[in-house]
């Protein structure tokens, strides 16, 4: 199956795949590699079709408390399990850029960060985890969690229920998926090549130190 083909996976997974796809983007920092905001647009455009996967109101009710489920998974990683988390490969493989972008929105908007990260790739992957591991309170948390998780998914598949009419988004579906993966995957791809190249540059670095006389 041709991996961008979105809507070939919103028929054959279903509800049921997408409120997991859902969960994993908020919940579990794998989730970073999947455009959730192409795909609930996507949803909502074939929840307007004769034959939808999916009826609207389950897509308005079920996808939000996915969200909300992966924020608390999220939250509680970061909390419990947070030193280990940072060091871990998945967050090494993030790149300390996203990071350090997240923890700068905390910064300047506090809790506000949970509600506005929704929208920003990666970053809603990195905020609950984040949060958890800086302690932020869980019930301020849940509150702004709640809020975004209904303005981000709900909002996005009205928006594309009622623009599923126009051919030119309808016919070109795919397009859309691809575009929303290469904003996700070519800043991560130029994160890890530089980090490679700092990284050999350092250890270039270190045996020429090494290597050289020492001085007497």
């Amino acid at each position: 199956m041709n991996p961008f083909d979105v809507t070939g996976f919103l028929g054959s997974a279903g509800l049921i795949g997408l409120i997991v796809l859902i969960f994993v983007e908020t919940g579990l920092l794998v989730g970073f590699i999947f455009p959730g905001d192409s795909i609930l647009f996507t949803a909502g455009i074939f929840a307007a079709q004769p034959q939808p996967f999916a009826q609207l109101w389950q897509l308005l009710v079920f996808l939000p408390l996915a969200a909300i489920v992966g924020d608390q998974c999220g939250y509680a990683i970061g909390r419990y399990a947070g030193p280990k988390v940072m060091r871990g490969r998945v967050m090494n493989f993030i790149g300390q850029g996203p990071v350090d972008k997240t923890y700068e929105f905390f910064d300047k908007y506090g809790p506000f960060t949970v509600l506005f990260a929704r929208f920003i790739g990666i970053v809603r992957t990195l905020v609950p985890v984040l949060a958890g591991f800086s302690k932020m309170d869980h019930r301020k948390f849940t509150l702004f969690s709640v809020l975004g998780s209904l303005l981000w998914c709900d909002g996005i598949v009205l928006l594309g229920y009622f623009l599923g009419g126009i051919p030119l988004l309808r016919d070109n579906l795919e397009v859309l998926f691809i575009g929303s993966a290469i904003t996700i995957i070519v800043p991560i791809a130029i994160t890890v090549i530089t980090r490679r190249r700092a990284r050999r540059r350092e250890e270039a670095a270190r045996e020429v130190a090494e290597t050289a006389p020492a001085d007497r």
